[in-house]
C-alpha cells in the first residue's frame, strides 16, 4: 500500500516561543514543519504594543542571562538582551536597599564563615567569634548596600542599616543561601523534598524578616506568586537563575524574542491567521484551509487552548498580571534597577524605569516606567498605582501620563506544590504537547518543554531527514 502524500512532516499548532523554538529544532534536522497560528502575528503572550514611539509589554516577564535555553535554543543567536542593574533595589522602611546576587562561591566565603560561626556559637548573646565573622562577612562582600532614599525618617542608623534584610548575620545567611543556589547542581535541587516555597525557605533556617523583606518580593517578580505557594523546586530554580545571572529583558520589547525565532525559520514555515479546530495524530483541521496532513502534531498553545483541542488535558490555575505603563520627562533616579516593595504597601509588586534598561522602548527625551500588579487589581487601579509609585520612587507622580494598562487574567500558569516539572510532552505516537504549562511557567520552561517535545518527536519518527518525497505545497498561506 502506497504511503499517503503528507503536506508537512510535523504540524505545530501555536507560534509562541515554545512552538517556534520547536520548529527550529525540527527544521535543523531536515524535518519539514508547518507552524499554524490563529492570531495575526506570532508571539502569544510575549507581545508588545506600540504607542506613539513607546514599546509596551503586555505581561513583561523577566528573563535571566542564566537561562540555559537562551544559549541552547537554535535561532536565538542574534537575540539582544538588556540587563537590569546587578541584583535588585528594595524599598523598605522608607529607604532604598541594594541587594546584589553573589558573583560566585569565592565572593560568599565571608558569609559562609559567619554562618558556621553562628552554628557553633552558644545560644544567647553572640560571642567574639560570631561578631568577628559577621564583620568579616560585611567587609568582604559588598552584596548588601543601603542607598540614599526618600522618607528616611528618624530611626537610628543601626536600625536602618539592615532593614529589610535584618542584621549582618541574617545578611550573611542570605548570601550563603544565594551562593548555594548558584553552585548546587540542578539535579540536587530537584531531588530535595518538595514543599510550598514559603515553607521550604523557612525550613532552611532563613529568618522570617529575610523571607518577607526580600525573597517574597523577589519571587513575586520572578514567578508572579507573592503568596509563595509555588513548588519549592520551581522557586529554587528561579533563585538559582537570579543568583547565577542577571535579570534582563529583550531589546525592543518582549515580542523581539518570538519575532526573531519566526524570522530565522525557513520561508513559508509560519502561517498566521489559521485557526485549528481539531487535531489527530496524522492531521489537523483548520477553519480556513480544511485538513492538513502530516506525520505528527505538536500542540504548542497555552494550556486552555490545548485543552480545548484535547479535552483530556488538565488546565492549571493562573496568576493574573496587570502591567501599567507611565511616561514622564523627569524620570526617577533609580537608573536601570528593578525596584521591589519589601513592605508590600500597595498594589505594585515591582517597577522599573524600563527605558533606562532598554532605551529603544521610549522616544528620545521621554522616560518609560513599567509597573506590575499581581492578582486581582484594586477597584481604583490608576489612583492606587500612582500613590504607591510616589512612595516607591520618592517623587510626585500626579503629572505622569498613563500610556496603557494591560490586564491578563491567565498570564502565568500556577505551579503549586506538588508540581511535576517535567509533565509528559508525548501523549501518544504522533501527538505531542509543549509550553510553559508542561515545565516551569517561565520563558526557560517554555523553551525547555519544546526541547523535550522535539526530542520525543525525532525519536518516534526515527528521522534524520524528511520522511516523504515531492510533497504538495501546504494549503495554508503565509499571512
Amino acid at each position: 500500500m502506497l504511503e499517503p502524500a503528507y503536506q508537512a512532516d510535523v504540524v505545530i499548532v501555536g507560534a509562541g516561543v515554545a512552538g517556534l523554538s520547536a520548529a527550529h529544532r525540527l527544521t535543523s534536522q531536515g524535518v519539514t514543519v508547518a507552524v499554524l497560528e490563529a492570531a495575526p502575528c506570532v508571539g502569544g503572550r510575549m507581545s508588545t504594543e506600540k504607542v506613539d514611539g513607546f514599546r509596551l509589554d503586555r505581561i513583561g516577564q523577566l528573563l535571566s542571562t542564566a537561562y540555559p535555553e537562551l544559549r541552547l535554543a537554535p535561532g536565538l543567536d542574534g537575540l539582544a538582551l538588556r540587563p537590569f542593574a546587578p541584583g535588585v533595589l528594595l524599598h523598605g522602611d522608607g529607604r532604598h536597599h541594594r541587594v546584589d546576587a553573589p558573583a560566585g562561591a569565592r565572593s560568599a566565603r565571608g558569609a559562609l564563615h559567619a554562618v558556621r560561626a553562628l552554628a557553633s556559637a552558644p545560644r544567647g548573646m553572640p560571642g567574639p567569634r560570631l561578631v568577628a565573622a559577621s564583620r568579616r562577612a560585611a567587609s568582604r562582600r559588598a552584596a548588601f548596600r543601603v542607598l540614599p532614599g526618600a522618607g528616611q525618617g528618624t530611626t537610628s542608623r543601626a536600625a536602618r542599616a539592615g532593614a529589610p534584610l535584618g542584621g549582618a548575620v541574617d545578611q550573611a545567611r542570605l548570601g550563603a543561601a544565594l551562593t548555594r543556589f548558584a553552585t548546587v547542581p540542578v539535579e540536587r535541587l530537584l531531588a530535595r523534598p518538595e514543599l510550598p516555597a514559603g515553607q521550604s525557605l523557612a525550613a532552611r533556617g532563613l529568618p522570617a524578616r529575610t523571607i518577607d523583606g526580600f525573597l517574597r518580593p523577589l519571587l513575586a517578580a520572578l514567578l508572579c506568586d507573592p503568596a509563595l505557594t509555588t513548588s519549592s523546586r520551581c522557586a529554587d530554580l528561579a533563585l538559582r537563575a537570579f543568583a547565577g545571572g542577571r535579570l534582563c529583558v529583550p531589546e525592543g520589547g518582549a515580542e523581539a524574542l518570538p519575532e526573531l525565532l519566526a524570522q530565522t525559520l525557513p520561508a513559508g514555515t509560519v502561517h498566521t491567521g489559521v485557526r485549528v479546530t481539531s487535531v489527530a495524530t496524522t492531521s489537523v483541521t483548520t477553519a480556513e484551509h480544511g485538513e492538513i496532513r502530516c506525520r505528527a502534531v505538536l500542540l504548542a498553545t497555552d494550556a486552555r487552548a490545548a485543552a480545548e483541542l484535547l479535552p483530556g488535558l488538565r488546565v492549571p490555575d493562573f496568576h493574573p498580571v496587570t502591567v501599567v505603563h507611565h511616561t514622564t520627562d523627569e524620570p526617577p533616579r533609580t537608573a536601570s534597577a528593578l525596584l521591589l516593595d519589601a513592605d508590600r504597601g500597595g498594589p505594585v509588586a515591582h517597577t522599573a524605569v524600563i527605558s533606562e534598561v532598554d532605551p529603544s522602548r521610549a522616544p528620545c527625551g521621554r522616560a518609560l516606567i513599567s509597573s506590575t500588579v499581581l492578582g486581582a487589581p484594586p477597584p481604583d487601579l490608576e489612583t492606587a498605582v500612582r500613590t504607591h509609585l510616589g512612595r516607591l520612587y520618592g517623587m510626585p507622580t500626579h503629572r505622569w501620563e498613563t500610556l496603557a494598562v494591560h490586564h491578563t487574567r491567565e498570564a502565568v500558569p500556577a505551579m503549586p506544590a506538588p508540581h511535576d516539572l517535567r509533565r509528559p510532552v508525548r501523549l501518544l505516537a504522533g501527538l505531542y504537547v509543549c509550553g510553559d504549562h508542561r515545565d516551569t511557567s517561565t520563558v526557560q520552561g517554555a523553551l525547555h518543554s519544546a526541547h523535550r517535545a522535539t526530542t520525543a518527536i525525532l525519536k518516534d519518527l526515527g528521522a534524520s531527514g524528511s520522511m516523504h518525497r515531492a510533497d504538495p505545497t501546504p494549503t495554508a498561506q503565509a499571512a
